[in-house]
């Protein structure tokens, strides 16, 4: 089974960026993590990152015909992107959305998130671990 993992916007930043919020580990131990996870698990895995709307867009729809499943962790546009929530409905691809953060723990506005409406689950609050838990369904699915 060939999975997605998509992070978007400031993820790079891990480690810099409110480690008091986000932790200190950085986007490369989150990289590792997720690849070994996968590995564990028997899955093929590929990461993307990005920090652009658009670039997250069309690796969505690349994705179309090549993957089994989708992790997405959007970040900023989780709470403002119509475009990334087309792309996931238009390739039909089955997605999981992971926030390292509880996302409806924190300010108002990140209360609402447009991937949700498409994700088959969302998976918040869990840090790194959240990723495994996505990775897991996936290959419960494929069992």
């Amino acid at each position: 089974m060939k999975i997605l993992v998509i992070n978007g916007p400031n993820l790079n930043m891990l480690g810099i960026r409110e480690p008091d919020i986000y932790g200190r580990r950085d986007y490369k131990a989150l990289c590792y993590y997720i690849m070994s996870t996968a590995s564990d698990l028997g899955l093929s895995v590929e990461i993307f990152q990005s920090n652009h709307e658009g670039a997250i867009v069309d690796k969505i729809q690349a994705a179309y015909g090549a993957f089994d499943g989708i992790v997405i962790n959007a970040a900023a546009y989780t709470h403002t992107s119509v475009a990334i929530l087309d792309a996931l409905k238009a390739v039909g691809i089955p997605a999981v959305e992971v926030h390292l953060t509880d996302i409806n723990a924190r300010e108002d506005f990140r209360k609402r998130s447009f991937p949700a409406l498409y994700c088959f689950e969302s998976i918040v609050g869990k840090g790194f671990e959240g990723y495994a838990d996505a990775l897991r369904l996936f290959a419960e699915t494929n069992s």
